[in-house]
């Protein structure tokens, strides 16, 4: 068995009449390979989560610290990116969304891909160690979570998704753990926050990329179609993350609070957020899922910056 783990691991992959034809001209830079394996923009955003939480949770500002934070948080996810682009690589190959990242495309190797991601899942643990043992912690449990568990499960169930949401919503409360060397109910609720609002997140990619998902045999909608029950049920989670997310309105999650002033701002963007939603609902459209992601990402990230500059303003 483990011979054949190998096998499949640093087998290369079936490349493109593109890259065979033109290998010369259409190889990238080691830094674009880079940032296009480790998902440059996506592994950012997550360590602005990652970062909004520490600046939740801090007394003080230690900016070592939060250097460490920002170069752990890069490498755990950056890692966690390179291995599921391993594992998937011949169904990247059928997405048009996919199809010339390095690895389909022929322009990396897999045993080099497999080299950056063990480099990076070490330092990772060891920069993210180096601030606390419980943020190493966390940091290694999202990346076994969404490489282990999230990746196989796409081609399998749409309850990946929900397996997927679990490290997906780590990097906020990392933050906060990272500042205080503690779990507690202030880091639940900013991981609740985030867990919940990638239903809708994601469900919304799903809908509009649901032909170049359904090449490759991924299960990414929780009913498995573009219909009036998904879109129930993308209004229900977007509910339930505008309701998480005032929560600290009330005054009932320790040290972390949002003033009422701050909670009516977050309220204005869970109305905006369930407009889409419901837009979804009543369109049933690729565009209206695009506007939805589109919203959702500006929720998440507004929010975040509602929530540091009630702390810092008030």
């Amino acid at each position: 068995m483990g011979k054949n783990f190998r096998k499949r691991i640093f087998a290369e992959p079936k490349k493109n009449s593109l890259s065979v034809s033109h290998p010369q001209s259409i190889s990238p830079s080691l830094i674009r390979n880079f940032t296009e394996i480790t998902k440059l923009r996506l592994s950012v955003s997550v360590v602005f989560s990652s970062v909004a939480g520490y600046l939740l949770g801090a007394d003080s500002i230690d900016f070592y610290v939060l250097f460490l934070l920002c170069v752990g948080g890069y490498c755990m996810v950056g890692a966690s990116n390179v291995f599921n682009q391993i594992i998937e690589r011949d169904l990247d190959a059928l997405m048009e969304r996919t199809k010339n990242r390095p690895l389909p495309a022929g322009h990396m190797t897999v045993r080099t891909a497999f080299i950056l991601a063990s480099i990076l899942t070490v330092l990772g643990i060891i920069v993210l160690y180096t601030i606390n043992p419980i943020t190493a912690m966390f940091g290694a449990i999202s990346i076994f979570m969404y490489v282990s568990l999230y990746t196989p499960l796409k081609t399998k169930t749409p309850l990946s998704v929900f397996v997927g949401a679990f490290p997906g919503a780590i990097p906020f409360m990392l933050g906060w753990v990272a500042a205080t060397g503690e779990f507690g109910i202030e880091p639940g609720t900013l991981f609740m926050i985030q867990f919940f609002w990638q239903f809708p997140h994601f469900w919304a990619i799903g809908w509009f990329l649901f032909d170049d998902y359904k090449k490759a045999g991924f299960f990414m909608l929780p009913n498995g179609k573009r219909d009036k029950g998904t879109a129930i049920q993308v209004i229900l989670y977007t509910i339930w993350t505008v309701l998480v997310s005032l929560i600290p309105v009330l005054g009932i999650t320790g040290k972390l609070y949002v003033t009422p002033i701050s909670g009516t701002l977050i309220g204005l963007l869970g109305i905006g957020l369930l407009y889409y939603a419901i837009k979804l609902y009543r369109d049933k459209t690729s565009t209206a899922a695009k506007q939805l992601m589109l919203a959702s990402v500006s929720y998440i990230t507004l929010l975040q910056i509602i929530y540091v500059a009630d702390k810092f303003l008030r």
